[in-house]
C-alpha cells in the first residue's frame, strides 16, 4: 500500500464516464453500453482511497480513463454514422420505408 500520494490527485473521471456512457449508448449502440465498465472503474477510485490504497486507486483511475476514451470514441462513431445517415437522406428513405409497411399491414 502507498501511502506517500496524495488522494486529491487521483481523479476519479465519474462525470466524464457517466457522459460519455449516455451519448454512446443514445449515439452508437448498445456497444455504448461499455462505458458502465468505465463508471464502475470511477466508483472503485474513491472506495480504494477511502481505504487508504493508493496505488489501487490509481490503477482503477488509469483504467477508467481507458473506458472513458472507449465510450467517448463509440459516442463519436454514433455522431458520424447518424451524420452520415442525415446527409444521405436516410430519415427520408426510412418514413418511406415505414409507410411501406403499414400499407402491407393494412392489406
Amino acid at each position: 500500500m502507498n501511502t506517500t500520494a496524495a488522494p486529491g490527485n487521483i481523479p476519479n473521471h465519474l462525470a466524464w464516464a457517466i457522459i460519455a456512457t449516455v451519448l454512446a449508448t443514445c449515439l452508437c449502440c448498445p456497444l455504448g453500453l461499455l462505458g458502465i465498465v468505465a463508471i464502475v472503474q470511477s466508483n472503485k477510485v474513491n472506495t480504494l482511497i477511502n481505504q487508504g490504497d493508493f496505488d489501487g486507486a490509481r490503477r482503477a483511475s488509469d483504467s477508467a480513463k481507458t473506458w472513458c476514451w472507449v465510450a467517448t470514441a463509440l459516442a463519436i462513431i454514433g455522431v458520424l454514422i447518424n451524420a452520415v445517415f442525415l446527409a444521405s437522406g436516410g430519415m427520408e428513405s426510412y418514413t418511406q420505408y415505414m409507410e411501406q409497411m403499414q400499407q402491407l399491414q393494412g392489406r
